[in-house]
């Protein structure tokens, strides 16, 4: 019997804050066509993700991986630093 693995999904954003011990906060940026106005508006969401080596920084660009929940509000994990800002 072959178990298939599901595919993680990938998010790339922006570190905003790395004050939290093995945590930093992710902002990951979209762009979406409003219906009426066929304007593109740019939403923006902050995750949670698992850093167990305190590797990202402020202002870095990351990639995370979504994972299981490892507390309550952290169910991502990073994968790895892009862009460092410095």
């Amino acid at each position: 019997m072959d178990v298939k693995k599901a595919n993680k999904r990938t998010l790339t954003g922006v570190v905003v804050s790395d004050k939290m011990d093995k945590t930093v906060t992710v902002s990951v940026s979209t762009r979406q066509l409003h219906r009426l106005y066929k304007k593109y508006i740019t939403r923006s969401r902050k995750y949670k993700a698992h850093d167990e080596k305190n590797d990202a920084h402020e202002g870095d660009t990351v990639r995370i991986v979504e994972s299981r929940p490892i507390s309550k509000k952290k169910h991502w994990r990073l994968d790895k630093v892009v862009e460092r800002l410095s």
